[in-house]
């Protein structure tokens, strides 16, 4: 029978979502096991995998009785993430990608800090790695450092930019307190891509008590093929719904009128990202979906070029309006 630490005495729980991750997961989870904070737990919620991923899993949870592993029909990562921090009984969550992998002292050195500062998220640096070049590449634009105020508490309203282009909308860089999760409900989109963003922004416009840690503490693979950041040609509708879902979420907060102008500049922005990086025939498709529907659904139709903080961006939403 599974033996589980009591709640009591768990400060972080990292949840892992996994789909046909063997060729990194071990590396992934050496790099948990091994943190140098031990009163943690390891909930892994294997996605319908159809590899050698579960017995990898497996394994891990017989040598280490922190880790639990949990199994489900394939449903996304969302999903994954959901049933795994509703499992969760630790102070703070951790989420992490199946072929990112932590710092040894991330955990200790992350929840630390958010408890000296009483934090509700907590962000800290990242890199990218590139295993096929055994090379890490900085990446400072994780943490617009210039927009943060050298004060504390600090919080949305005390950023200096565009809310939602001050940190990323995933979740893999930062902490979030477990019961100021649960207190709002916060939950992940259940879709193939982009089920981070509401969570993360949603907590974000939310948080009283948001905290830096500037090490760099997590690595983001860059190289694996199949990850989901490299295949959204399948689910390029995705970033649509969840821009849609934050707009709704923040009219049921009250925040809209405030944060409107931020809401559509950041739509604005994420929908060209989208566009310029997808590949394939979806590309067409989603020009059409953008022209027709969605810049007006967005409010991003019919604004004046004032409007935009990014005059380049403005250009090339003008761009895509022109062609035929």
């Amino acid at each position: 029978m599974e033996t589980r630490m009591d709640s009591k005495d768990l400060k972080v729980s990292v949840i892992v979502p996994v789909y046909n991750g063997e060729k990194y997961i071990e590396e992934c989870m050496d790099s948990i096991v091994g943190q140098t904070l031990r009163e943690i737990e390891i909930i892994c919620v294997d996605d319908g995998s159809t590899d050698g991923s579960p017995e990898i899993l497996e394994r891990f949870r017989r040598q280490d009785k922190r880790v639990r592993l949990i199994s489900q029909e394939n449903a996304g990562a969302g999903a994954a993430r959901n049933r795994g921090f509703k499992e969760a009984g630790g102070e703070y969550l951790s989420f992490l990608d199946a072929d990112d992998f932590f710092e040894p002292d991330m955990l200790e050195t992350a929840y630390r800090k958010a408890k000296e500062q009483k934090a509700q998220i907590l962000v800290f640096g990242s890199d990218q790695y590139r295993s096929d070049l055994e090379r890490y590449h900085q990446v400072g634009w994780t943490i617009r450092r210039h927009a943060l105020p050298p004060y504390r508490p600090m919080n949305y309203r005390t950023f200096t930019e565009n809310v939602f282009k001050v940190f990323v909308g995933w979740t893999w860089d930062k902490l979030f307190e477990r019961e100021f999760v649960l207190k709002h409900g916060l939950e992940f989109q259940e879709q193939r891509t982009s089920n981070d963003l509401l969570f993360v922004f949603s907590a974000l416009v939310l948080a009283e008590q948001i905290e830096v840690e500037e090490r760099v503490l997590a690595h983001q693979r860059r190289d694996n093929p199949e990850s989901l950041s490299n295949t959204r040609e399948k689910s390029w509708q995705c970033f649509y719904h969840a821009l849609t879902a934050l707009k709704e979420n923040l009219i049921k907060y009250g925040l809209y009128y405030e944060l409107e102008k931020d809401f559509i500049n950041y739509a604005l922005h994420f929908s060209l990202w989208n566009y310029k990086t997808i590949q394939g025939e979806k590309k067409e498709e989603l020009r059409r979906m953008l022209k027709k529907r969605w810049f007006r659904e967005l409010g991003i139709a019919g604004r004046k070029k004032e409007y935009f903080y990014d005059k380049g961006e403005y250009g090339e939403y003008r761009e895509i309006m022109k062609i035929f």
